[in-house]
């Protein structure tokens, strides 16, 4: 008889321990599994950001959100954009909106561009340009690699910086739009992603890399648990060409609904501007 009891007591105890465990595990378990993706992300940001273009292409596509804003001589503006992006595909969609003029007279038409390995096509690009045609432009002969020129920065273009990272700190999680993310911060050097960017953004880059007024590139990067960029922000620096003035600029893209369809077709030769365009 009392060795039944003490075989139940025992029992007891021993279901009482396995409960409190599962109980533990319910309340921290999923705690420490985050805290260990943190470590890990911890542990190379720099390796986990070389990896970041990588991991869009196996996406496939995204909308996109873009804002350029830009300082000189007292004078701010922003320029927005909106549209989808095909990573998989490397090619790309937007309407760039302008902003007012200083008077705050006439609203300019917004700008549909569209993005390709070595190229930019324009549409309602400017004066002399018929309504129907589309301007296209080498990206890898303007001095800013399109990283500027265009109002918005080619959300491929942006993720492929990364490859150039050479410092970076891991800055714990945050949301962006309601996504869970992980936050870093560092810089990336142009030199460095030139040489590591996939070929359709290897001379653009380089270009950049000339013509910027420093090839280094500060940024703050939000990836999401597939390691997915959400949200990237590059500030550039450059000179401008016709004043001398050194140029800051802020350029955010943000990346959302992964999956969306992005159906981009260049424009036929026919359809492109062969004329003059006025400045």
């Amino acid at each position: 008889m009392v060795e039944r009891q003490r075989t139940r007591r025992e029992g007891t105890v021993a279901l009482a321990a396995a409960a409190t465990g599962l109980l533990l595990c319910a309340a921290g378990c999923s705690g420490s599994g985050a805290a260990s993706d943190d470590a890990r992300a911890a542990e190379d940001p720099v390796r986990v950001l070389h990896g970041a273009a990588g991991k869009l292409v196996r996406a496939g596509t995204s909308k996109a959100r873009t804002s350029m804003e830009m300082a000189t001589g007292g004078t701010r503006v922003t320029i927005r954009g909106e549209g989808v992006y095909d990573f998989a595909g490397r090619a790309g969609r937007l309407k760039v909106f302008l902003p007012q003029d200083p008077a705050g007279v006439g609203e300019h038409r917004p700008i549909t561009e569209l993005l390709a390995p070595g190229a930019l096509y324009m549409k309602n690009r400017g004066a002399g340009v018929p309504a129907d045609k589309w301007v296209r432009v080498d990206t890898a002969t303007l001095s800013d690699g399109n990283l500027v020129t265009g109002g918005a920065t080619d959300p491929f273009a942006a993720a492929e910086l990364l490859r150039g990272a050479r410092r970076a700190t891991y800055l714990g999680r945050t949301s962006v739009a309601g996504t869970a993310v992980r936050h870093y911060r560092g810089t990336a050097d142009l030199v460095a992603a030139a040489r590591d960017a996939s070929a359709g953004n290897r001379a653009a880059l380089r270009a950049a890399a000339e013509g910027f007024a420093t090839a280094t590139v500060p940024f703050d990067v939000y990836l999401d648990d597939q390691g997915r960029i959400r949200k990237v922000r590059h500030r550039f620096s450059f000179v401008n060409g016709q004043r001398k003035d050194t140029v800051a600029v802020s350029s955010t893209t943000l990346l959302y609904d992964f999956g969306a369809e992005a159906d981009v077709r260049l424009p036929v030769a026919e359809d492109i501007f062969a004329g003059r365009i006025a400045e």
